[in-house]
């Protein structure tokens, strides 16, 4: 089971059964790319998220948000890879930890 799960984190950015971070899973990844946002449990983030991108001009095809008490993790799903500037931009938002390219 463990070997299944950290198969699907790693080829699809899917958590599951973490002690640290909440269950999330958004299925096998079909879309341009995905990206997973590990962050603060705080108001605004997802908002942050979204000006970025859409500012950057990326069509957002999927996302899901779940949280763990202070913690977050957001997987999006975009309809062409993801460009290095928006990535470099994500991670500079205050209360990211770290901003994966899974694919």
């Amino acid at each position: 089971m463990a070997v299944d799960e950290l198969k699907d984190y790693l080829e699809n950015g899917n958590i599951h059964n973490s002690v640290n971070y909440p269950d999330c899973d958004m299925g096998f990844c079909q879309s341009g790319g995905r990206i997973g946002l590990f962050h603060k449990n705080q108001p605004s983030m997802i908002t942050q998220f979204t000006q970025l991108i859409g500012a950057s001009d990326v069509n957002i095809a999927g996302m899901s948000n779940k949280s763990k008490g202070d913690v977050a993790y957001t997987l999006i799903d975009f309809d062409n890879p993801v460009d290095s500037d928006l990535i470099k931009k994500l991670e500079k938002v205050e209360g990211v930890f770290r901003v994966r390219v899974i694919k």
